[in-house]
């Protein structure tokens, strides 16, 4: 049984994941930091499958290196973990910059860092950044999270040429409009407008991106690496 940690999964795309890595037969770890209350209720909902809570701030190397100590060896690794936030350029403070790439970007780093040891020992892993659209693109009025999200596109490319050898492969989800906590502040005008402008004409779930995560921690994918999938719809192409 191949053991998965998805930090960030008490909600959102990361709890749809954890519920689906679960399902299919995986030992999962699922990681929270402030939303106890979530992570325990998905806990209980999964209590029949083989799944732990686990409990750190992600953002913090001390907290990962500790989490990663007190867990069994990562065999896949899903960096889910992040922040969004609206903002003007001109009005993005240093502790809002800083915020930012500690929760999104280097988040990843230091998961990456506490991971490889392990997978490069035993000749298999599978990393999987979640990454955004926006990363992709640029968003206005999200320079930082945009930013943030491009670094996690860059840091999948290069580690995936890194590891290759080691039996690693390391990819990126890039989603598009999904209907989650983190888009809740929009009104359902502006769902309608999104979806108006989505070639699909329709608007994403955390299944869809759940379901491509799994897709690419499978065997079935031994030979994707250095990928950047956008679940968009086709809102950027």
């Amino acid at each position: 049984m191949r053991n998965v940690l998805i930090t960030g999964s008490s909600r959102g795309i990361g709890a749809e994941t954890a519920r689906l890595f679960a399902k299919k037969g995986y030992n999962v770890y699922i990681n929270y930091n402030k939303s106890e209350n979530a992570a325990l209720a998905l806990l209980d909902e999964l209590k029949n499958y083989s799944v732990q809570a686990v409990k750190a701030d992600v953002s913090k190397p001390d907290e990962v290196k500790k989490m990663f100590g007190e867990i069994s060896g990562i065999d896949i690794l899903v960096n889910n973990a992040g922040i969004a936030q609206t903002k003007l350029f001109t009005d993005i403070t240093n502790d809002d910059w800083n915020n930012m790439i500690a929760s999104n970007l280097s988040s990843a780093f230091y998961c990456c860092r506490a991971a490889l040891p392990y997978m490069i020992r035993q000749h298999f892993g599978r990393i999987i950044n979640i990454s955004s659209m926006w990363g992709q693109v640029g968003g206005s009025c999200e320079v930082h999270y945009s930013a943030a999200k491009a670094g996690i596109i860059g840091l999948t490319k290069a580690l995936a040429m890194e590891e290759g050898l080691s039996g690693i492969t390391v990819n990126c989800i890039a989603p598009g409009v999904i209907k989650t906590d983190m888009t809740s502040n929009l009104s359902e005008d502006d769902f309608t407008a999104l979806k108006d402008e989505t070639p699909t004409n329709s608007i994403g779930t955390p299944f869809d991106v759940a379901r491509t995560v799994v897709f690419l921690a499978s065997d079935n994918s031994s030979f994707i690496t250095g990928q950047v999938l956008g679940i968009n719809g086709g809102f950027v192409v």
